[in-house]
C-alpha cells in the first residue's frame, strides 16, 4: 500500500498568515495546523505534485556550543537513497521527514506530531549525549519545486557533547562544523538549510 502522510491546507497557511523564508512564530502555527480535523492524511504520491496541500515535515538541527562559546552545527550530505529525489547529494542541517499514518496510533495530532518527530529520530540517527530541545520556526519556501509542497518545523537539540552519529548510510561525510565555516559555503546547502543558516545563526555570528 501507498504511504500516506500528513498535509495541511495551503489556504490555512494563508489564512494564519503566509510567509516566504523563516517565520519564528512556531507556536501561532503549529496552533492552527494540529488543531484535530484540520490536519489529513493524503497518499504521498498525491501530495508531491498538489500545491494546495502543505507536507508538514520535523526538522530537526543539532547545535553544541564549545567552551569558548563557538556553536558548531551537525551536517552531512544526502545520498542517493534519502527518499526525495530532489535533494539527493546536497548538504543539510537538518534531519527529519514526513509524518504517516503509522503515527497517527495516539489520536491527538500533537502527540502524533511529537511520535513522529522522536520516530525520525530513532531511524536516522544515534545521540549519544543530553539535550535540550526547543521549536524555533517554521520554513516556507515556495521559490522551489520542493519547498511548494512542503513546510518545514524547526526544532533546535543543544547537545552538551558533539556526540551525534549517523544511524543509516545515505547520511554521509557527517560531523558537527562551525556555524561560520558552513555560513561560508552556504551555496552548497539545501534551501532549508541555507534559509536556517542566514535567517536564525548569520545574526547570532555578527552580533558575536
Amino acid at each position: 500500500m501507498e504511504e500516506e502522510i500528513l498535509v495541511v491546507p495551503r489556504e490555512l497557511l494563508l489564512r494564519v498568515g503566509y510567509f516566504q523564508g523563516f517565520s519564528p512564530e512556531a507556536d501561532r502555527y503549529l496552533s492552527a495546523f494540529l488543531e484535530e480535523g484540520r490536519c489529513f492524511f493524503v497518499p504521498r504520491s498525491q501530495a508531491e505534485c498538489d500545491s494546495s496541500l502543505k507536507q508538514l515535515i520535523p526538522y530537526v538541527i543539532f547545535v553544541y556550543t564549545d567552551d569558548t562559546g563557538v556553536q558548531h552545527l551537525f551536517q552531512y550530505t544526502r545520498g542517493l537513497g534519502q527518499g526525495e529525489k530532489r535533494l539527493r547529494t546536497k548538504r543539510s542541517i537538518g534531519i527529519g521527514g514526513h509524518i504517516n499514518r503509522g503515527d497517527s496510533i495516539r489520536k491527538n495530532p500533537r502527540a502524533m506530531y511529537v511520535e513522529a518527530l522522536r520516530r525520525e529520530l530513532a531511524e536516522e540517527v544515534r545521540v549519544d549525549t543530553t539535550w535540550t530541545e526547543r521549536c524555533i520556526g517554521l520554513i516556507n519556501d515556495d521559490q522551489t519545486d520542493v519547498g511548494r509542497v512542503h513546510l518545514g518545523v524547526v526544532h533546535l537539540f543543544e547537545v552538551a557533547k558533539p556526540a551525534v552519529t549517523p544511524a543509516e548510510p545515505d547520511i554521509r561525510d557527517a560531523a558537527f562544523r562551525p556555524v561560520s565555516e558552513l555560513l561560508a559555503d552556504l551555496n552548497s546547502f539545501e534551501t532549508w538549510s541555507q534559509i536556517c543558516l542566514q535567517a536564525f545563526f548569520a545574526p547570532i555570528i555578527m552580533r558575536d
